[in-house]
């Protein structure tokens, strides 16, 4: 892969010197404390002698390694992902944690067609859904909320598998109050979670799991909570159990207006996925799409 390092552009060493607090590589790379002062003075010297740019120079002489440019280079261009290790969250967030990979481009490009498909007509809400629960409709759900996040858009995930949830596990938090303790009247908009470490990125977790999920979904409350988060956001994801566990699906579709499909290679089977996408048109749901994943 090219490398994104030696196409960025640095400021050329006759006309800059990096300093804490500077946005450009070498200013990013020392705030950070991937080089020091005295290396770089060295890169400096390098950059001025070769006529190189200024991260091409610092690999060259060993200091820092691709890994450390395309995280300046994802901080100076306002592109928040994390280093293998950091956060408290699970490491199949690719999209989190391999920003540069071939899966996570394919991700930006399924962002793009939602963009153009939905978003941009005016919708905010929309449903990732599978048939069955080791489609891995849940983990592609919370991937697509990050590299929204990573678009700029406002985005929140919600966890609407009041069944098995999983979002509260792929973002480390703990004992929060959810959907389903707001459907229930037992709490409010403050169990949402602000993802600090993605500048736009927010998650609601399922909450107490209930005894009765399928009729919590169907209340005239979810309907006002949908709408109250369509107007604070710019995308809203719901991630729902799978339709071999109940009709939840059918009754948070039916709310948010969207679908988008997830299927497994070789093991979801495409008859039930026909009957389950009529089952939703019948219901009044577009369906927006259908991703193919292969692991």
């Amino acid at each position: 892969m090219n490398h994104p390092a030696l196409a960025g552009h640095v400021p050329a060493p006759a006309a800059h010197t990096a300093h804490v607090g500077d946005s450009s590589i070498g200013g990013l790379l020392l705030e950070s404390g991937k080089i020091t002062p005295e290396n770089a003075e060295r890169v400096l010297r390098m950059q001025k002698e070769l006529g190189i740019r200024f991260g091409e120079a610092a690999l060259r002489l060993g200091l820092i390694t691709e890994a450390d440019i395309e995280q300046v280079l994802a901080r100076q261009f306002n592109y928040p992902y994390l280093p293998r290790g950091s956060g408290n969250f699970s490491d199949k967030l690719i999209a989190a944690y391999e920003p540069f990979g071939q899966q996570v481009e394919t991700l930006r490009a399924i962002r793009s067609q939602l963009m153009l498909r939905w978003f941009a007509r005016g919708r905010k809400a929309l449903v990732v859904v599978s048939i069955n629960a080791d489609d891995g409709a849940a983990i592609f759900a919370a991937n697509l909320a990050v590299v929204f996040s990573q678009l700029g858009e406002q985005t929140l995930l919600v966890d609407a598998n009041l069944r098995a949830p999983q979002q509260q596990e792929f973002f480390g938090l703990k004992g929060r109050q959810g959907l389903s303790d707001l459907l229930a009247g037992r709490g409010d908009l403050d169990a949402i979670a602000k993802i600090d470490s993605f500048v736009a990125l927010s998650v609601m977790s399922a909450g107490t799991l209930p005894p009765n999920p399928q009729e919590l979904l169907s209340r005239t409350s979810f309907a006002t909570l949908n709408e109250q988060v369509a107007s604070r956001y710019d995308v809203v994801l719901y991630d729902v159990a799978p339709f071999s566990s109940g009709s939840d699906a059918l009754a948070v579709a039916a709310r948010a207006g969207g679908a988008l499909l997830v299927a497994r290679k070789n093991a979801t089977g495409l008859a039930d996925l026909a009957t389950f996408a009529e089952q939703l048109e019948r219901n009044g749901v577009e369906i927006v799409g259908t991703v193919l994943q292969e692991f």
